[in-house]
């Protein structure tokens, strides 16, 4: 996508994650060396190596600050031309915003719930992002069937994902790690593909691999 678009995006997912905002660079980075180092002691968050779901996620997040903050070396194939906007993210991820934006959902909620129970969300609203990747990264490594054998342990976590937007295809994601759609079987709907293939038809991005 174009510089411009690119921006658009960067804010629009800080809009839209509000307390969870992860910076771009950040993921990709971290999300390409997972990859390249599959369930090894160099991936960034594999449960092969962890105790529990809570060790691996504490172990991802030293990591990803690191690299968001460019704290370590990382090699140039896992940062060429990874999207970056390091002076939006010192903002966006700063503690600080995301206490703003804490006091922000529990005045919705206090305009909002109508039950007790409806507090028991809160946690979650404000992080929905470590609870997805916690989902994905360690329920994909260990639940669920596998349409392709490989060297790693990742897994096809729903037959039909709806809830994790097509991200719990992740044995053919790791199996076809450049293309846009992760379902491959009938039954397999992505429902970000969709949305990629409207941003491509109306050309806010332009896909390498329209498959």
């Amino acid at each position: 996508m174009s510089k411009g678009w690119e921006r658009f995006f960067f804010i629009f997912t800080f809009v839209a994650q509000g307390s969870n905002y992860l910076s771009p660079y950040g993921y990709g980075v971290m999300h390409r060396m997972h990859h390249a180092f599959a369930d090894t002691e160099n991936d960034p968050h594999s449960p092969k190596f962890s105790k529990n779901i809570f060790e691996m996620m504490w172990t991802t997040f030293i990591k990803f600050n690191k690299i968001s903050r460019r704290r370590i070396e990382v090699e140039g194939r896992f940062t060429r031309n990874v999207p970056a906007w390091f002076s939006f993210d010192k903002i966006a991820g700063h503690w600080t915003t995301r206490i703003v934006w804490t006091a922000l959902y529990v005045l919705i909620y206090a305009y909002l719930a109508n039950a007790w129970w409806q507090w028991l969300l809160l946690p979650i609203t404000l992080a929905m992002s470590p609870v997805h990747g916690a989902i994905i990264n360690w329920y994909a490594h260990k639940v669920g069937y596998r349409s392709y054998s490989m060297t790693n342990t990742s897994t096809n976590f729903l037959p039909i994902d709806l809830l994790m937007m097509g991200e719990s295809y992740h044995n053919n994601h790791h199996k076809f790690d450049t293309r846009a759609n992760f379902g491959i079987k009938w039954h397999e709907i992505d429902p970000t593909f969709l949305v990629i293939k409207v941003l491509n038809k109306i050309k806010v991005i332009q896909l390498k691999n329209f498959t």
